[in-house]
């Protein structure tokens, strides 16, 4: 199974492959353009870092669980910010 440094890892790679900033890697996913991700664009943002389907709803859970400060089960940009620069800092 994957691990949280090998998820984070392939999150990293995807914003930084694919987007010029976290923020834009965040509006691409923010479809229905409320300023906040669901559990189905987390999920979708998972698929495009090809997290494995299998875990994919487990660990947008997590996600969820771990950045939503404002327990509205959803992530916003400050979240999604957050967790980006975690991520960030842990690669370092």
């Amino acid at each position: 199974m994957a691990t949280k440094e090998s998820i984070l890892n392939k999150i990293q790679i995807l914003i930084t492959n694919h987007f010029k900033s976290p923020e834009e890697a965040f509006n691409f996913f923010d479809k229905d353009s409320d300023g906040k991700l669901n559990r189905e664009e987390i999920v979708t943002l998972l698929k495009q870092a090809e997290i494995s389907g299998f875990i994919r709803g487990i660990v947008s859970r997590k996600l969820i669980e771990g950045y939503d400060k404002s327990d509205d089960e959803l992530i916003d940009w400050e979240e999604f910010k957050a967790a980006v620069d975690e991520i960030a800092d842990e690669s370092k």
